[in-house]
Parts: C-alpha cells; sequence; structure tokens
C-alpha cells in the first residue's frame, strides 16, 4: 500500500474517533455544569480545556465558549466540526481505498455542519452533539461492514485504537484533576457509553475501584483503554507478519506491548493510587506510538525551500 493512502486512512481513524469522544465528554460535563447549581463554571471549563490540550487564558471561561472552541472551531483539528472537517480531507485523497458508502457518509456529514450549527443555535447544543455521535457511529458500521480486511482497514482500526486510548485516558484525567468531584464517576461512564455496561457488569455497585477497573482494564468493553491498547497490537502484528526470531518487529509494537502489561498486571486498587502517573503514561506511549508509525509507514518528506523562484527539497 502506497505510504499516502495508509496515512490518510490512519487519520480518518483518529479524526472520526476524536470528534465522536469530543461530542460525548462535552455533552455530558455540560449537563453536569446545568444540573448542578454548586458547580464553578469557570473551574469545570478550565479543568476541561487543560485535559483536552487547550491554551488558557485569564478571562472567566463559560459553557459557551467551550463549546466553541472544542466543538465549532472550524480551524482547530481538536475540535468536533474541525476533525470531522479533516476526516472527510482525508477520506477525499483515500477515495480509491475507501468504500463509496464511507466517502457518502463523511462528505453528506461535513455539508451537514453548517445545518448543525444552526441546530445548536435553534434547539441547544445536545441535539448537536447526537447528531455527531450517531454520524461517527455511521461511519464507524461502514467501515467494519464495507472494508475488506487488508492493510487499509488495519492502519484505519489503528488509528481509531490510539486515539480511543488517548481520548479515554483525557477523559478519566478530567477526574483526578478535579479531585473526584466534578465529574463524577457516573459522568465518566455516560461520556464513554458505558453506564449501561457497567450496570450489568457490576450490578450497580458504583464505587472509585470498579469503574476505574471497567475504564482501564475490561477486555470485552470496547472503549476500555486495555481493549483499545489490545486492538491496537493486533493491527499492528498483523501489518508485520513477520517479526524475526527475536522479540517484535517495530518500535511501535514495543511501545503498545509495554504499556498493554503495564495495565494488564496491575490490580484496580493499585491503579487508584497511582492513576495520575498511569494516565500521564498512557497519553505519552500514544504520542510516541504515532510517531513510532509515522517513522515506520508514512512518507518522510523534508522541509520545501523556495530559492529565486526554484524549489529545493
Amino acid at each position: 500500500m502506497l505510504s499516502r493512502i495508509a496515512e490518510s486512512l490512519y487519520w480518518i481513524g483518529r479524526y472520526v474517533e476524536r470528534a465522536e469522544d469530543t461530542a460525548r465528554i462535552l455533552d455530558v460535563h455540560l449537563q453536569r455544569i446545568l444540573a448542578d447549581p454548586w458547580t464553578s463554571e469557570d473551574q469545570a471549563c478550565r479543568s476541561l480545556l487543560s485535559v483536552m490540550g487547550m491554551p488558557m487564558e485569564d478571562e472567566p471561561f463559560t459553557a459557551a465558549r467551550v463549546v466553541g472552541l472544542l466543538g465549532l472551531d472550524e480551524r482547530s483539528p481538536s475540535s468536533v466540526v474541525g476533525a470531522l472537517a479533516a476526516a472527510r480531507e482525508n477520506a477525499r485523497g483515500a477515495r480509491e481505498t475507501v468504500s463509496s458508502e464511507m466517502w457518502e457518509c463523511l462528505n453528506s456529514t461535513w455539508h451537514g455542519l453548517p445545518n448543525a450549527r444552526r441546530r445548536v443555535e435553534q434547539q441547544g447544543v445536545h441535539s448537536f452533539f447526537r447528531w455527531v455521535r450517531e454520524r461517527c457511529a455511521v461511519m464507524t458500521g461502514l467501515t467494519d461492514a464495507t472494508m475488506s480486511r487488508d492493510e487499509g482497514w488495519l492502519f484505519l482500526v489503528l488509528g481509531r485504537s490510539v486515539e480511543r486510548v488517548d481520548m479515554t485516558a483525557r477523559l478519566l484525567r478530567t477526574h483526578e484533576r478535579a479531585g473526584g468531584s466534578i465529574p463524577s464517576w457516573l459522568t465518566l461512564l455516560r461520556s464513554s457509553g458505558a453506564w449501561e455496561t457497567f450496570l450489568r457488569t457490576y450490578r450497580g455497585s458504583l464505587d472509585d475501584r470498579h469503574a476505574a477497573e471497567f475504564l482501564l482494564l475490561d477486555r470485552l468493553f470496547p472503549r476500555s483503554v486495555f481493549a483499545a491498547l489490545s486492538t491496537a497490537e493486533g493491527c499492528l502484528a498483523d501489518l508485520e507478519p513477520d517479526p524475526g526470531r527475536a522479540g517484535v518487529a517495530t518500535d511501535a509494537q514495543r511501545i503498545v506491548g509495554r504499556a498493554r502489561t503495564n495495565l494488564e498486571f496491575r490490580g484496580a486498587d493499585e491503579l487508584i493510587d497511582d492513576l495520575g502517573p498511569v494516565l500521564a503514561s498512557l497519553e505519552k506511549t500514544c504520542s510516541q506510538v504515532n510517531e513510532a508509525v509515522s517513522r515506520r509507514y508514512f512518507r518522510q518528506t523534508t522541509a520545501v525551500n523556495w530559492v529565486r523562484g526554484a524549489v529545493v527539497a
């Protein structure tokens, strides 16, 4: 597969997952701010923006400003709208690889964004976030239903899994940074779409140990960190069918495998005690995996300089 196509598919997976997860996080956190009159809106917004890696200002933050920064900013690939636009742009460069249904889904979603913004003004942000989640779910379903399980699918699922680990770790950091008060574990589970599954698994027993164990270690819930790391590890192994006689074939496999085993052999109580360092390590892992995958599989280009009308690479 051409490295250009592989890179586009990888980032389609990452951007679609980023749009969905950011919409989930924003939706539940805004509901929390509205439902709890004792919540400091500025403090809650700053905590969320800090975890999402957004720059801070001295002026007070409101829910409307957060929606503008993380939801509707077209220029930022970290926002919901910016991520969907970036996913569509990458799909346009890989039209020969993605299915027609996948392209139509991303293209129609992109064309629907202006109407979605009007929906925010007329019906509120929750209607917009629900629409985003539905469109991303359609895209995920079409990916799994219409793509052959070849290298292209592996790169797309790899990108989705790496982004899922990063976003789940950021979601958990909102709880850790807020001292366990905003958002609560209930908010975190709902942000991940995990609340009903968690209740069935633990029969309604909600405490720190069970919630952390479910979101970090559960093998069956697809949005847990462990499940996403295992999926990414499987994709990397399939991309390197001949690992050789010693160890693994690539740096990316080594980084992901180390992160997975670091989680797998920790107890839930130990995770609670070391939650901050564990989450920081997971975010660092995602950054390192992204760099390792780029070095291994994607095109490497040098800077382009313009000298007296000529292009010099």
